[in-house]
């Protein structure tokens, strides 16, 4: 009988997904699923047909279907938007160009070894000058672009809202908490606020710089924490500016979690992690969480490697075909600059 690869857990609008499985035979279920309607109609079907598999988002499928795979030793894996996402938000529904599959965890759950943090450990980068140039080029590239993994923030003058600098300057990168990346990501409870706090703190004589996540600003999705409750120690970026903006002049970001503070990593700021991002307990962070598993010492060039060039796949959701790292920023680039030509040009 033909295998079958079960999706579990996605909302409806990312039927998108079937494209990226090129070969196999798609069953998208509803994200709603019983444990009755599983163990009567999908596990009978997964065990009968050899080499099925489990597809779910990140860790929104149910606790029994994870057991249910672990019994039976069932491919389960995970999958959740890579760092190269889209000009949009994730939350307007717009189509994602990568894609991370990870079948032992997921690249933001620090409570077990995923598939990119295996990698980050085990990979011979020094026998792969090739994968490094290509690194190192990339980071060039993406810096020099300005995008990010998120691309509807408006670019602005910094200087006007920063205004003159006389004294060093940090940055807090606020997240959308109770967001998966700080519940699985962080073993102590912390919110925005805490983190404005922290900064203040340990950085006494600095202009501290508070910039709260996009879909907050953008009211897509809500804060615990109110921004205006630190409003008097810092300054809060009342606007959605882009990363490449909020970078300019700054010599030091701190955050929970955040993939800001990678894109800050490779910008050559000094970064500080509350909690333990895909990025951190490499030796290239400050980090006050620690990790014991990660015991290689790893380079900004190699870690963008292995997040943004092995690890995720990228996809071209208009022409449904694959692609390279390189291949998706020029695409994000061009959908940045004229999008309503690319979907023309598409149509």
């Amino acid at each position: 009988m033909t295998p079958r690869s079960y999706v579990i857990g996605l909302r409806p609008w990312k039927r998108f997904i079937e494209f990226w499985l090129p070969g196999e035979t798609v069953v998208r279920k509803s994200r709603f699923i019983n444990q009755l309607h599983f163990y009567a109609l999908i596990a009978p079907s997964i065990l009968f047909r050899p080499g099925s598999k489990i597809y779910v988002w990140g860790y929104k499928a149910p606790a029994f279907v994870d057991a249910f795979a672990e019994r039976w030793s069932i491919p389960l894996i995970r999958i959740e938007d890579g760092f190269i996402r889209s000009v949009a938000l994730g939350a307007m529904r717009v189509p994602p160009l990568s894609l991370c599959f990870d079948m032992s965890g997921m690249y933001f759950d620090a409570t077990k070894q995923s598939d990119l943090e295996l990698t980050l450990e085990t990979y011979d980068f020094a026998a792969d000058g090739a994968l490094l140039q290509r690194s190192q080029e990339g980071i060039s590239k993406l810096v020099s672009s300005r995008l990010s993994k998120y691309n509807s923030s408006n670019d602005v003058d910094i200087d006007k809202i920063y205004g003159v600098k006389m004294r060093r300057r940090i940055l807090v990168v606020g997240q959308v908490e109770g967001d998966a990346s700080i519940e699985k990501g962080c073993s102590r409870k912390i919110d925005n606020n805490d983190l404005v706090r922290i900064a203040v703190e340990e950085n006494p004589d600095a202009q501290v710089i508070y910039k709260p996540h996009p879909e907050v600003l953008q009211r897509t999705r809500p804060n615990q924490s109110d921004p205006r409750a630190v409003s008097d120690i810092c300054m809060v970026l009342d606007q959605d500016i882009t990363l490449a903006d909020a970078f300019r002049t700054v010599d030091h970001v701190y955050t929970i979690t955040s993939l800001a503070g990678f894109e800050a990593l490779i910008r050559g700021i000094k970064v500080t992690c509350i909690g333990m991002p895909f990025y951190a307990g490499w030796g290239a962070t400050e980090d006050r969480q620690l990790c014991p598993r990660r015991t290689a010492k790893r380079t900004p060039t190699e870690i963008f490697a292995a997040a943004y060039i092995l690890y995720p796949r990228y996809f071209n959701p208009y022409t449904k075909q694959a692609l390279t790292f390189e291949d998706a920023l020029d695409l994000l680039t061009r959908l940045k600059a004229r999008p309503q030509d690319f979907k023309r040009e598409n149509a």
